[in-house]
């Protein structure tokens, strides 16, 4: 695991996902690698561990980083949507427990060419795999300013989504908008100042990311295959930090309860505690919902 990252909730996982030795897991965002690391030494020995990231630089770090493992991880880049065809492919059906992390690699944001940070210059790319796809500038520079304007306002929720996009429609008149910067410095100028409502351009960056990555098509798609896959009292732990996703996780988890075979564990939303999030502000946003396969 990289220095730099620090895995969210790490205690609240590993009492709730009840890792054991022997045990099949899955985790659908590698990330930095912080919740494989700590899942694989609870599986030892004999347990298999299937890693899946979209971004195949985080694939290669863990797969540096791990490499002591051997054949306990298993490493795929993929989208975290496809984990039920990937587990049919490792012959791995049915698992013992599934997590993740749908919250960025601090990473991913401390790196400026992958344009996900606001605070430093760089490309607005947003891919979480930059080999294909279009980029945020491709976005802004192809919508009508209807269409930017609900996607600023349907993934980041921002009241001001319709003055932006009537700017950035301006903007990309005279000189299109390709840094991350430059969209920042927008922002300042149209959404107004909102007491502890952080920078300005927080919203539209979220959305723009989420748009770029398809991110909510990829959790509803999850969210019909992954409980499939469970063994009985098996375990599916998310987590999330918007209440978008949130609200997805919350409504699944309630309805396949509601249908019986599946129960949830965390009747309410989990949260980090004050001494967690001090030292990793990053886990302020974090909230776990925690579903199992009923035996």
């Amino acid at each position: 695991m990289d220095a730099t990252h620090v895995p969210v909730l790490p205690l609240e996982l590993l009492e709730l996902l009840r890792p054991r030795p022997g045990a099949r897991f899955v985790d659908g965002t590698l990330g930095g690698g912080g919740h494989a690391r700590m899942l694989l030494e609870q599986i030892q020995p004999d347990g298999i561990l299937l890693g899946i990231d979209r971004d195949p630089e985080a694939v290669e770090r863990v797969s540096r980083n791990l490499s002591g493992h051997g054949s306990a991880l298993r490493l795929r880049c993929a989208d975290f949507a496809e984990v039920k065809s990937l587990l049919v492919e490792e012959k791995l059906v049915p698992v013992d427990g599934i997590v993740v992390d749908l919250g960025m690699s601090s990473l991913q944001l401390a790196d400026p060419e992958r344009g996900f940070a606001f605070s430093m210059e760089g490309p607005l790319d947003m891919r979480y795999d930059r080999s294909h796809g279009s980029s945020a500038a491709d976005l802004l520079g192809q919508l009508s300013e209807s269409e930017i304007a609900d996607l600023i306002w349907r993934y980041g929720e921002e009241r001001a989504s319709r003055r932006l996009a009537r700017r950035i429609v301006q903007q990309r008149r005279a000189d299109p908008l390709r840094t991350t910067s430059a969209l920042a410095r927008l922002a300042e100028r149209v959404v107004p100042r909102r007491r502890h409502a952080g920078h300005p351009a927080t919203r539209m960056f979220q959305a723009l990311r989420i748009a770029v990555n398809r991110e909510l098509e990829s959790l509803e798609r999850f969210l019909e295959d992954a409980p499939t896959t469970l063994a009985p009292g098996g375990r599916l732990a998310i987590i999330s930090f918007h209440s978008l996703e949130d609200r997805l996780v919350k409504t699944c988890f309630r309805n396949l309860e509601n249908d019986g075979g599946h129960v949830r564990i965390t009747r309410k939303v989990i949260k980090a505690g004050d001494r967690e999030v001090e030292q990793n502000p990053r886990a302020r946003s974090a909230r776990l919902r925690v579903l199992e396969r009923a035996a």
